[in-house]
């Protein structure tokens, strides 16, 4: 059994899959039986996630058990015979074989559900398999479930296998140990042929093709286990062997053993634990695993061989001429077709051209494991002195030398300057540091690390920066140490850190002896002023980084390309839009245009232009072909996903969210995160998803000590989704850390941050009308000062109420009819729901049931349009209590007016008196009194006897 009962908890990285098997478990035994294919490679944990449902069923299920194994899978009805076993008689027919199976199981399942699990079904025989099915289909309340636990096709067929449990392999945690994962205090199956860790290149049988066809027909409601996650990875190694892994050091194992938690936790054993410590260590394949595959390719030719050890040292997706070449044959095809057999390499075949790849990345680290030293760097210097590419030439060079060479890392300093010039952080900051790794001088040395720290923060790999930050400190005290700490803190969202480094950087750097020092300090200040989000400060330090850099060095173009966000947030949006469109002529090419996409996007937005702007912003999302960094793309993606919103385009802002938040859960620029999360809140709080919505406020989350960039989204999370909750006075506290900001100028620039709407809204609901007004005058006066039509619109909704609260209903008509114009030809359907169901409420209250009537209705139809269910049922509410178009209640509340009703309900349904009052957008005196009325009307006592009544059969609800 297993002796680690704490880790039986949880299967890591299985929450969902756990979830989807649970239901499936829980529907048999609700009396609707089923089958389901659960399938992933070999090491992936299906046996284990089958082994953990079971074990947390208990008693509740009986199981029964069979196994295939390769060598019977040409044995008719064999698996059916260890189905049928108990009962003394041998299987006949498939259609006589699934009528017993339905007997058996039939009887079995009065005295308890019944899973029947099939593991290893891809060896099952095809007969067997079908009388499984059949015996399932001739089920309909029987309480069963056949589990068919099996490999994927391309697995079995192709893909390489993975060795069984070795000494220390992990146990049930990572999914991965017994014969597919957690041990489960049974016999283990007998190995098959592949189970030692190399590929199955043979060619299938007759009768295994037909297995394979079969369960190919199930797979479109398969349970297909997902490889492992980065986080999964640290998760595993911190369960099984007890390394806290960094984020780096996660994802190079995740990608090095394709996510298999069976591979990553053997290496996890088998490997000292210093390992990862290091950069970039070359990672060998398990030892089981290696072992199997030299036996595959030392059973290749000698020609093969060459050929496969060449594609070792080459990259992925080489084409064969190239390696041929490499390999010194004159006619590779024969190599390639041997190789591939083997179930060493993959062909891609397209016109003109083949490409060579490695069929897994342990296989390329198997094979390269072999090769001695000696051969290992020669293949490399001979791909080095034929390679066409320098950057090319200069890997193989560094791969082929075992000692300091000043000479090679002055070569490498100098392409990764041209690298960084072009934008290409990630690749500069490589080069960088394989360089620092050559340098034979102690002061070369630290330079060239400092500076592959500074590429990688620009690139946005702030965790393997983190990595090097204890080293960077331990060097003795220069301006660009501190410069590139400062940058290094400024992305961890610490303000005050950054401020230090960068101030004495400031103090300590001569600008004639060092200008291109000061214009990277000068670079950096600009973004200490962004996050700070400080117009004047921000347009300061840009134009002075702008007048000392060379205008062709990236950190120049990165300030131009904020410049104009600084012009923006100091309240000169024409000169900002005229700076990007002087600017814009003059871009480079690569992965610069991305820096200014992302700041004429944000600008757009809050000009009003969202259409504009989501154009922009999208093209300033992608990395990958232009090298961009994944710092700006995070950013690009926030804004984006706040276009989206207001758009009214919510699935698509859903989707840019979680790719966003996926990619930030890697790089952990803690800079950008509450601006991601903050519309993932506000969608599923409108959506009424309030457990998303809750998750994504705790991801967004933001002390008043860190960067305004951060306290701002994080701020309007929480409040926007306690206003669609209707509590306002949680509204109010949400928003007080900005209220409470020693510098607001540009925070309360129109159309950044969308907070004073929120926030005037809150405190005229709340019944602080003097507050109110004082609080809106001078943001209406900027709003109008500035043309802002969206801002004058949203400030309009909270003006409306205060003037209708005060009886002024004409004026307040007038108000919002006033922020509907401004609304008119803007793309913004969530902001005119929003001034229609304020319009709506501030009319009903005033007695104006028809005229709200009518503003409801379009409230609602527009919240039905974007999903936003929450306030579609407010509008429902509020519909009610006006009473035009009432649905007929049943008997027992005919004689309760409208509002009564809506009283009633809510407080039926656990509401407080406030709480009523507030979403009904009536005093709490007005609440009791119609409360009073419900309960004389209907003869009730108390609130628990009205929520008892609103549970009657036929109460409308």
């Amino acid at each position: 059994m297993n002796d680690r009962p704490e880790q039986q908890q949880r299967l890591i990285g299985r929450g969902a899959e756990t979830a989807v098997l649970t239901r499936a478990v829980e529907e048999a035994c609700a009396g609707r039986p089923g089958l389901l294919l659960v399938e992933g490679p070999a090491g992936i944990g299906k046996t284990a996630l089958v082994e953990h449902v079971l074990r947390t069923a208990g008693d509740s299920c009986q199981v029964l058990r069979a196994t295939g194994v390769s060598w019977e899978t040409d044995l008719a009805l064999g698996v059916a015979e260890q189905l049928l076993r108990a009962e003394g008689g041998g299987p006949g027919s498939v259609h006589e074989t699934g009528r017993g199976l339905h007997a058996r199981w039939s009887a079995l399942q009065e005295r308890a559900p019944l899973v029947v699990v099939v593991d290893a079904a891809h060896w099952a025989d095809a007969e067997s398999l079908r009388a499984v099915y059949s015996a399932v289909r001739r089920m309909t309340h029987e309480r069963v479930l056949a589990l068919l636990v099996a490999r994927d096709t391309s697995d079995v067929l192709h893909a390489p296998g993975a060795p069984g449990p070795v000494g220390g392999a992990p146990g049930p945690v990572g999914g991965a140990s017994g014969p597919e994962g957690a041990a489960s205090g049974r016999p283990p199956r007998a190995p098959g042929p592949s189970d030692d860790g190399s590929p199955d290149h043979r060619e299938p049988s007759a009768a295994r093709l037909r297995t394979l066809e079969f369960l190919e027909g199930l797979r479109d409601d398969a349970l297909r286990l997902a490889p492992f996650s980065p986080a999964d990875v640290r998760d595993l190694a911190q369960a099984t062997v007890g390394i806290a892994l960094t984020p780096p050091a996660a994802r190079r194992l995740c990608r090095h053993t394709g996510g298999n938690p069976r591979h990553a936790g053997q290496l996890l054993h088998e490997l000292p634990r210093e390992t990862w410590q290091d950069w970039r260590p070359e990672l060998p394949a398990p030892a089981r695993y290696a072992a199997a595959v030299r036996q595959r390719l030392d059973r290749c030719g000698a020609a093969t061989r060459s050929l496969v050890e060449t594609c070792s040292v080459v990259a992925d997706e080489t084409p064969l001429a190239h390696v041929a070449a490499l390999a010194g044959l004159d006619d590779p095809l024969p190599s390639v077709d041997e190789a591939c057999a083997a179930g060493l390499l993959t062909a891609a075949v397209g016109p003109g051209r083949l490409l060579l790849s490695f069929a897994h990345p342990l296989v390329r680290a198997a094979v390269l494991q072999a090769i001695g030293l000696t051969r290992r760097a020669a293949l490399h210097e001979h791909a080095a002195a034929v390679a066409r590419d320098p950057g090319d030439a200069l890997a193989h060079r560094v791969a082929a030398t075992t000692t300091a060479d000043g000479a090679l890392a002055a070569e490498l300093d100098r392409h990764a300057a041209e690298r960084a010039s072009a934008g290409e952080w990630a690749t500069a900051a490589d080069l960088l540091v394989q360089a620092s790794r050559l340098s034979t001088a102690v002061a070369e040395r630290e330079d060239r690390l400092l500076r592959a720290v500074d590429a990688m923060i620009g690139a946005g790999d702030v965790p393997e920066a983190v990595g090097f930050a204890d080293e960077l400190e331990s060097f003795r005290p220069s301006v660009l140490r501190e410069v590139v700490l400062g940058y290094l803190a400024i992305m961890r969202g610490r303000p005050a850190e950054a401020d230090a480094f960068l101030t004495r950087a400031f103090e300590e750097c001569d600008p004639r002896l060092h200008p291109d020092l000061m214009a990277r300090i000068s670079q950096r200040r600009v973004l200490h002023a962004l996050a700070r989000w400080d117009g004047p400060e921000l347009v300061r330090w840009a134009r002075k980084a702008l007048e000392l850099a060379d205008p062709t060095d990236p950190s120049a173009i990165e300030s131009e390309a904020v410049l104009g966000l600084g012009l923006a947030g100091a309240g000169r949006p024409q000169d900002a839009v005229r700076a990007y469109e002087a600017a814009v002529s003059r871009l480079p090419g690569g992965a610069q245009p991305q820096r200014f996409q992302l700041g004429r996007g944000w600008v757009d937005l809050a000009l009003d232009a969202p259409e504009s702007a989501r154009r922009r912003l999208e093209a300033a999302v992608p990395t990958g072909y232009n090298m961009g960094s994944t710092r700006i793309s995070l950013w690009a993606q926030g804004w984006l996903a706040r276009t989206q919103f207001a758009l009214g385009v919510w699935d698509e802002a859903l989707e840019t969210v979680t790719s966003a938040a996926a990619r930030l859960a890697d790089v952990q620029i803690e800079l950008a995160r509450p601006l991601v999360h903050w519309t993932g809140a506000q969608i599923h709080a409108l959506r009424g998803d309030w457990d998303l919505s809750d998750q994504h406020v705790n991801e967004a989350a933001a002390a008043p000590h860190q960067y305004e960039v951060m306290l701002l989204p994080a701020c309007l999370a929480r409040a926007q989704v306690f206003e669609a909750r209707a509590e306002y006075e949680r509204v109010l506290d949400a928003l007080s850390p900005v209220c409470q900001l020693p510098s607001r100028e540009s925070v309360d620039e129109p159309g950044f941050w969308p907070w004073p709407d929120v926030y005037a809204n809150a405190l005229v609901v709340t019944g602080r009308l003097d507050e109110a007004d004082a609080f809106l005058a001078p943001h209406e006066e900027r709003a109008a000062a500035r043309g802002h039509r969206s801002a004058l619109a949203r400030l309009g909704v909270a003006r409306g109420r205060l003037t209708g609260a005060r009886g002024d209903i004409d004026g307040a008509r007038d108000r919002f009819e006033e922020a509907l114009v401004h609304l008119e030809r803007l793309p913004l359907p969530y902001d005119r729901a929003r001034v229609n169901f304020a319009y709506g409420q501030t009319l009903r209250r005033a007695g104006k049931r028809r005229e709200a009537d009518t503003v409801l209705h379009h409230a609602r139809d527009l919240y039905v349009t974007l999903g936003a269910r929450t306030y579609v049922d407010r509008c429902d509410r509020e519909l009610q209590a006006g009473g035009v178009h009432a649905p007929r209640s049943g008997p027992s509340l005919a004689q309760l007016t409208p509002q009564e009703q809506a009283v009633a309900r809510l407080v039926a349904s656990g509401a407080t008196n406030k709480q009523a009052a507030v979403e009904l957008y009536i005093s709490v005196k007005t609440v009791q009194y119609h409360l009073t009325n419900v309960y004389g009307k209907l003869g009730l006592r108390s609130r628990s006897e009205l929520a008892a009544r609103f549970r009657e059969p036929g109460t409308p609800q």
